[in-house]
């Protein structure tokens, strides 16, 4: 269940919605995409938070995914990784008002909260 969980969360993630300025707008997985072309020419350039963070916590998730028992701290660690951006991102939402963005982190945040609490009762069970 939790490597289902876990997979859910990534591309949750990855259907994350930005919009800024007059015509610009793209995906999480477009924005990766273009950050990994870039980072092959110019590595300094990708050095920033909010690209690093949700990036290990990516890691993270995928290598708890491919475990043969799916780690508690890395799916919590990565979640928290990467809802450190989706969180952000559903208040500049709501703020503006965008409903595309905030929109787009909805299906994040429920998954995270599906994660939070199977791991709530597996710690209590433990």
């Amino acid at each position: 269940m939790k490597r289902i969980l876990n997979t859910c969360l990534l591309f949750t993630f990855l259907i994350g919605y930005l919009e800024w300025g007059k015509g610009s707008h793209l995906f999480i997985f477009q924005g990766e995409a273009e950050v990994f072309s870039k980072a092959l020419k110019e590595p300094l350039s990708v050095l920033h938070p909010f690209i690093l963070i949700p990036f290990f916590g990516q890691l993270m998730l995928l290598f708890s995914i491919f475990q043969k028992s799916p780690s508690r701290f890395l799916s919590l660690a990565g979640l928290a990784c990467l809802g450190l951006l989706m969180i952000f991102l559903f208040f500049i939402g709501v703020s503006v008002p965008n409903i595309k963005i905030w929109g787009s982190t909805i299906p994040f945040i429920i998954t995270g909260f599906f994660v939070l609490r199977y791991n709530w009762k597996r710690e209590v069970v433990d």
